[in-house]
């Protein structure tokens, strides 16, 4: 009986093998899964970027540019002052107008280049030498010009050139 009793000992020691069942199944499922990703994106199904024609189809269509004249304002440069030794400014800009009021604008653009000059000497040095400062210069100018020209007349100002020497 002491043989018996011990193989009931060792047996109860051992553990059972666990099935591979699950993981089996996990590895199927991974593949099924990732065969049917693979197909849907390779079809199109998935992430398809569209093709040109397609794209054409949905844009809106485009409507046609309002028709602008531009006077080119003549170069400035501009002394900043005894007390900046001799640093200058070079302002090179042109004016976006409404085409039936070219020849008053025209007109006046001594005045215009004028009304610049002054506007930009008096400028502090400080906020010539900052670049976020130009979006609030040209504002000014732009506000400036409209004074002289007239309301309506010119729609904006486009600076080509602002350099400090």
């Amino acid at each position: 009986m002491t043989g018996t009793v011990e193989n009931m000992e060792t047996d109860a020691d051992t553990p059972k093998k666990k099935s591979k069942k699950g993981l089996l199944i996990g590895v199927l499922l991974a593949l099924v899964l990732g065969g049917g990703g693979f197909f849907a994106t390779y079809s199109g199904f998935v992430g398809a970027t569209a093709s040109p024609t397609d794209i054409a189809k949905q844009e809106a269509p485009v409507a046609d540019l309002p028709t602008l004249a531009f006077i080119e304002l003549e170069p400035l440069v501009i002394s900043l002052g005894s007390t900046t030794g001799s640093r200058h400014l070079r302002f090179r800009g042109s004016l976006e107008i409404v085409p039936s009021y070219e020849a008053d604008v025209t007109y006046v653009l001594p005045r215009v280049i004028d009304v610049l000059n002054s506007y930009l000497r008096a400028v502090d040095l400080t906020v010539l030498e900052d670049p976020a400062a130009l979006i609030k210069l040209r504002a000014q100018m732009l506000r400036r010009i409209q004074l002289v020209t007239g309301e309506g007349r010119v729609r904006d100002l486009l600076i080509l050139e602002f350099v400090l020497n």
